[in-house]
């Protein structure tokens, strides 16, 4: 059972998660960058996006009495709870000053806040990166190429067929690179075709 009610001093985790009193809050209806989330900026350079919104948010919330309505519980064991400080919705807050996405996926709540953020260039809508989802698909093992330029997955299925996935395909992002099964990572097309890998079909 969900507690209906959590109250406390607010401890900072990342971009889209605090403890409140000692419970551990997902915040309802936002998708932070993770804390080692990288992106780009419009000048090419390489930035901590998520250090940096962890940061921001802790400067913005940390140590502040705050209430949570609780809604669910993730599978990480985790409160789902819509949170506020001084009746003002830190969620909305968060999202409305370019610090997370509004998580349609679940919520369509802060769908305008973020909107207007976009439209603004607020905080990480002023630079090019991945959503968090994704992010968080290609950070799982097998998932995410060990070199940059060899990004080819050569899979190997239940039947025993080798085949190959390009970025962009459909199963690209879900498929695991696995060595101990004699999958691998090539460099090209023509190096996984002559290694004995066909291209996926879709």
């Amino acid at each position: 059972m969900v507690a209906q009610d959590i109250t406390g001093t607010l401890r900072v985790i990342d971009g889209d998660t605090v403890d409140v009193g000692g419970t551990r809050v997902r915040l309802h209806g936002i998708d932070a960058p993770e804390r080692d989330q990288p992106c780009t900026t419009l000048t090419g350079q390489n930035w901590g996006c998520g250090d940096w919104v962890t940061r921001q948010v802790t400067d913005l919330y940390q140590g502040a009495q705050t209430r949570c309505d609780a809604l669910d519980k993730d599978r990480h064991g985790r409160v789902v709870a819509r949170c506020f400080i001084q009746n003002r919705d830190i969620g909305r807050e968060i999202v409305a000053q370019g610090l997370a996405y509004a998580y349609r996926k679940y919520s369509d709540d802060y769908d305008l806040d973020e909107k207007a953020a976009f439209v603004a260039d607020r905080g990480i809508h002023g630079f090019k990166m991945q959503s968090p989802a994704r992010y968080r698909l290609t950070r799982i093992k097998g998932r995410q190429a060990p070199d940059a330029n060899c990004v080819i997955k050569g899979n190997i299925s239940a039947k025993g067929a080798r085949i190959y996935h390009v970025p962009g395909q459909k199963f690209y992002e879900r498929t695991g690179i696995q060595p101990a099964k004699g999958e691998r990572w090539f460099c090209s097309e023509a190096q996984a075709r002559a290694s004995g890998w066909r291209a996926a079909k879709r």
